[in-house]
């Protein structure tokens, strides 16, 4: 899928959003300014989520409740290592009862799930991106992506 906007990719986000269920884990991969954080305000919105979305960088994780589920937002950049997940309690939101959103997974890969769905935002222009999902291990595909 190719987006041209921030718009456009807060839009797929919430597409992808309805089609989400509770145990799944989204790997978001991109460089600096890819749109991860556009994405996952798009998979906020089609949650339901009402309240604001910022990227939990310092922070590790930032939970959002008020949706039809639970939207889990990991961003792994800063990580020291899989202990410091392990020590929050991760295994409690990775494949539980919400949406668990994780960028930047390659920074800690022996925390990273067999299944999930990897998306790949990959600029193409100052606006333009390509967005590309790969399910992993028993992640069920998805037949529609627009």
């Amino acid at each position: 899928m190719i987006s041209h906007s921030p718009e456009e990719t807060r839009a797929f986000g919430e597409r992808l959003a309805l089609r989400l269920q509770a145990g799944d884990v989204l790997l978001l991969l991109g460089d600096l300014g890819a749109g991860k954080s556009e994405l996952t305000r798009g998979l906020a919105r089609g949650l339901g989520v009402t309240s604001t979305v910022t990227s939990p960088s310092f922070t590790i994780l930032n939970v959002y409740d008020e949706g039809r589920l639970p939207l889990y937002h990991f961003d792994w950049y800063r990580l020291s290592g899989a202990g410091e997940l392990y020590e929050m309690g991760m295994d409690e939101y990775l494949g539980g009862d919400g949406v668990a959103v994780v960028e930047w997974p390659d920074q800690c890969p022996e925390a990273i799930p067999e299944d999930a769905l990897r998306v790949t935002l990959s600029p193409l222009g100052e606006n333009e991106r390509e967005i590309t999902l790969t399910p992993c291990g028993r992640f069920r595909v998805m037949e529609e992506h627009q």
